[in-house]
């Protein structure tokens, strides 16, 4: 893996860490652009995101900024629908262009209005259980932990301010880029290594390197930076996913 590789999966890690993601589809661009085979990409893509949203979660809870109430219903269904999509095969192109329009959409709200909601909302628990349910679904589906997905819906619907949207889409990644793994490992004989091929003993050196930029970027966006400043960036990585989803075929 190339410095000019490495470098490009540094730098997504420390964007998407500081907003409450783990970088997924940043990866998943960069590594289609260097060339990298399909075959190996999406266990790359989730093995970086297992680490860049194991020290995001820790930045953010430690702050105080998860909503346990909001967050629990969200997972319970979403680790083994995730787990069900990271089994089965990435969706066709017309699905993927499909998403990536949500994507946009999504961004340019966040871009027109990049300040919090006056008041917050309750959301119902049974509607908190089947959007868990179909983002982990999606999340498995396309290789990312749902951050994407679920941070301008967390916004949208004023359930949460910025930072603890942040923080229930960080912790959400984690647990589903871990079911998704493991359902793509399962899937396949159980032989991860294999799955990488002459790629894995490069990850002893890109895991430290995403996990040290994402662990600098979730600093920076869960104690320094302000609500309105993350979701002009937040607005940036959907525009970066959208890219990924509407011009690469994975």
């Amino acid at each position: 893996m190339t410095f000019l590789v490495l470098a490009a999966l540094g730098l997504v890690a420390f964007l998407y860490a500081s907003v409450g993601h783990a970088g997924a589809s940043g990866y998943l661009a960069v590594l289609a652009l260097a060339g990298f085979s399909g075959s190996v990409i999406k266990p790359i893509a989730l093995i970086l995101n297992v680490a860049v949203a194991s020290v995001g979660a820790w930045q953010f809870i430690r702050a105080g900024y998860l909503r346990w109430r909001t967050f629990w219903p969200l997972v319970f269904l979403s680790v083994p629908a995730a787990y069900l999509g990271g089994s089965l095969m990435l969706p066709t192109p017309w699905f993927n262009r499909l998403v990536g329009l949500v994507l946009v959409v999504s961004s340019i709200r966040l871009l027109k209005d990049p300040h919090d909601a006056q008041s917050l909302r309750e959301p119902n628990i049974s509607v908190l259980l089947l959007t868990g349910g179909g983002l982990g679904l999606l999340a498995g589906l396309t290789g990312t932990g749902g951050g994407v997905f679920l941070t301008p819906l967390l916004l949208f619907r004023r359930w949460c301010t910025t930072k603890q949207a942040a923080a229930c889409s960080v912790v959400f990644i984690l647990l589903n880029s871990l079911a998704g793994l493991a359902g793509y490992v399962i899937a396949r004989g159980g032989l991860l290594a294999g799955a990488l091929g002459p790629l894995g003993p490069m990850m002893a050196l890109t895991v430290p390197v995403v996990f040290a930029a994402g662990a600098l970027g979730a600093r920076f966006g869960s104690h320094h930076w302000p609500g309105a400043l993350l979701r002009r960036l937040l607005a940036i990585v959907l525009l970066l996913a959208a890219t990924k989803l509407l011009a690469l075929r994975i």
